[in-house]
Order: C-alpha cells, then structure tokens, then sequence
C-alpha cells in the first residue's frame, strides 16, 4: 500500500465507486475491503490520506486517518481523534438519521486509523448551498452536532452526495466531556427540536442507559465519562428540546468551510 503526495483529485473523480455509502452493503464493504495505493488530501490538518479500496469486484475509495498522523491538540486526548469518528458513525446509524458515511477501524499502511468510504461529490457542495433546498436534512444535522459535541462543524464538511442525500465528514472533534460546541449551523436556533427527531432521542437514549447495543458500541470507542456525558446531553435536550444559540463569537469556527 504505497502512500503518495501527489493527490489525484481528476481520477479519483472518475474512479469507480461501486458501492454507495445509503447501501446496506457499505459498511461490510469498508470493513472487509483490500486497502491499496492511498495520496495525501492537500486540504487536511492531520495526515489524511484518500486510499483504493477493492473486494472482489467492486471498487471504491476511502479516507483513511491513521492515528500516528493525528496533531496533537490541548482540549483532546492524543490519538483519539479516528475512535471519535467511528463513534460519530456509530450514534449516527443507532439513531436512525444515516447522515455520515461508514467509519470503521481498520489497520493500514501508517498503523491503525480510522477508514472511512469515501462519498465523490461537488466541491462547491456545502452546508450554506444545501441550508434553504434541504432544511429538513440540516436541521437533523445541527441535532446531531449537539448531542455529540461537535467541536468543528464546518461548512465545508457537509455535502451532497451523488445519491442525493446530504452526507456529513469530519466528525473527529465530538463526544468531550465539556462544552465544545462550535458550528457554522446556528440558523435553527430556538426553533424547537421536531417530535420525530426525539423519538429517535429517546430511544437510544433508553439504550444507553440499559447498556444496549449502542451503548457497547460507543463504549469500545469513548471512554466512560464521555459516555456518560452524552447520555446527560440526550436527557437535556429530551427535558427542553429547543436549539441552542451561539454564546460567543468563539462558537462560529474559522475559517467558515
């Protein structure tokens, strides 16, 4: 699995994507699949790399961030950051809303990292080209940024599929302890939370707190008082579902994509 620097942004374009990241067979795909050459994504400020993926006959692509490559941050364990992401999809699929992409833990050429099916799309697809055509969708999203944390929701890090659904990348920085929240999403703020979303909050809630199948999952990725605090998190927004609203200037990242 050679890794190059030269990042091939025209044939990964056109590679084959056999493997939709809405189908049922995506995350066997990602765990299962042979990792082959992988470049350098220009764009990331941790080692990042976009690398081949192949399993019998299909094809794909995936981000792996391998945990060696992650910079160290004050506010956030060392060589956490790819367990983050794993959880990021974990909670995103026990709740039903299949907004971010299958992210697994797979072992690659630079160590163990976080893999992620890589979703091609229009990079001038963003959270403030979709916000008025898909309110729906994003307001789920700017949900699910409060309940995990999201200390880094930029722009740029959601998107529109080629399958037409809006996908969501970078979810490394989520599930502290403390208040993190940063976003670009503050445009639902005060709006109340929509009754089906807390159904869906309730019931994984109920889940972590009898120890179900969500809640093993993000336990072998978070450790027990980040854990904890997401279930604190859940019932906070169940007891008062209304969106919050930014408090300072410090809860808008920069740069904005």
């Amino acid at each position: 699995m050679p890794l190059y620097a030269d990042y091939p942004h025209a044939e990964i374009a056109a590679g084959r994507h056999d493997v939709p990241p809405s189908s049922p067979d995506a995350e066997r795909f990602v765990c299962e699949a042979e990792i082959g050459d992988g470049w350098l994504h220009p764009y990331a400020s941790n080692y990042t790399f976009v690398v081949r993926l192949s399993c019998g006959d299909e094809e794909g692509y995936g981000v792996y961030k391998p945990q060696a490559g992650e910079r160290p941050l004050w506010d956030f364990p060392t060589g956490t950051l790819g367990r983050r992401e794993c959880a990021a999809y974990e909670f995103a699929r026990a709740l039903g809303w299949g907004s971010i992409p299958p992210t697994v833990l797979r072992e690659g050429e630079a160590g163990e990292g976080s893999l992620q099916l890589f979703v091609p799309h229009d990079s001038d697809s963003n959270f403030f080209t979709l916000r008025d055509e898909h309110p729906g969708e994003t307001l789920r999203l700017a949900v699910f940024d409060v309940l995990a944390n999201n200390a880094d929701r930029k722009g740029g890090h959601c998107f529109m599929g080629p399958d037409g659904c809006l996908w969501a990348v970078d979810n490394g920085l989520t599930f502290h302890e403390d208040h993190k929240l940063r976003t670009v999403i503050w445009d639902y703020s005060g709006e109340p939370v929509p009754p089906a979303l807390l159904a869906d909050i309730e019931r994984v809630a109920d889940d972590l707190d009898a120890g179900g199948a969500c809640a093993q999952a993000l336990a072998a990725l978070l450790d027990g008082s980040e854990l904890q605090v997401l279930r604190e998190r859940m019932r906070r927004v169940l007891a008062e579902p209304v969106m919050p609203s930014p408090r300072t200037r410090r809860d808008l990242p920069w740069p904005w994509l």
